[in-house]
């Protein structure tokens, strides 16, 4: 009954709510292309309610001037491929921030297409500028697994959304399994004749000050790594290096 109670104020029209500044306004925006199996996309979403019931993680949310933050979570997969799942919800208390956490875990799949990132930011960036909320900041949080079809689509993406004032961090999972040979050679999910998954983020995905790249090994850590992202990006005070690996240790 209790988190049927928190769903349902959560689903509070936010122009009754929006009076007031928030901190940050923060779009999740989730990889759920083909690449990611079904039990994958299950611990992908387990690890953002996981994130979201840290204490550390609701302190960041809660511990700034205003004590709120709007957050919206996304899903994207191929070109033209991106859905608003739980639109803007402004969280002022840890029973807020646990409930968003779980109705993130809840909802159901929208794609299952290619991983057209610049598609995700650029549904991203369009929903920050309609955000119904006076924000400090605004972050865009890319989660994938994958690389854009096109460098030129995800930079030009990228882009428009740092002209916007907007900070665009990302969230690289190395999902190393193997998939065929190529040449004679074991190729995995990762592989790419461009290099490691991170740099392919710190080149063409990040931007903004302060902006970084956090590793997830794999999925079963995905759930750590977005708490790690989510302190650094929540309390915005010093910039952290743009590239963080998987074994970082929050400060």
């Amino acid at each position: 009954m209790r988190i049927l109670l928190l769903s349902a104020l959560l689903a509070l029209p936010l122009a009754a709510r929006a009076a007031e500044p928030v901190d940050l306004a923060l779009v999740l925006l989730a990889d759920t292309s083909t690449s990611i199996d079904q039990s994958e996309f299950e611990l992908q979403k387990a690890g953002y309610a996981q994130a979201f019931a840290e204490p550390a993680v609701v302190d960041r949310i809660l511990g700034g001037p205003t004590g709120a933050a709007a957050i919206a979570y996304v899903e994207f997969a191929g070109r033209g491929e991106a859905s608003t799942v739980i639109d803007w919800t402004v969280v002022r208390s840890a029973e807020e921030v646990l409930a968003l956490g779980r109705l993130i875990a809840l909802a159901p799949r929208s794609y299952s297409g290619d991983t057209s990132i610049s598609t995700g930011i650029r549904h991203a960036t369009q929903l920050l500028a309609s955000a119904p909320v006076e924000a400090a900041r605004q972050v865009i949080d890319v989660s994938a697994d994958g690389r854009d079809p096109s460098d030129g689509a995800i930079t030009k993406a990228r882009d428009a959304a740092l002209a916007a004032g907007i900070t665009v961090n990302g969230l690289a999972i190395i999902d190393d399994r193997p998939i065929g040979t190529i040449d004679g050679r074991l190729t995995y999910t990762t592989w790419e004749p461009s290099g490691p998954l991170p740099d392919y983020f710190d080149r063409f995905v990040i931007g903004g000050p302060g902006s970084f790249v956090v590793e997830a090994r794999d999925f079963a850590q995905f759930g750590e790594a977005l708490t790690r992202k989510l302190i650094l990006e929540i309390s915005g005070t010093l910039p952290p290096p743009r590239r963080l690996p998987a074994e970082h240790a929050e400060g």
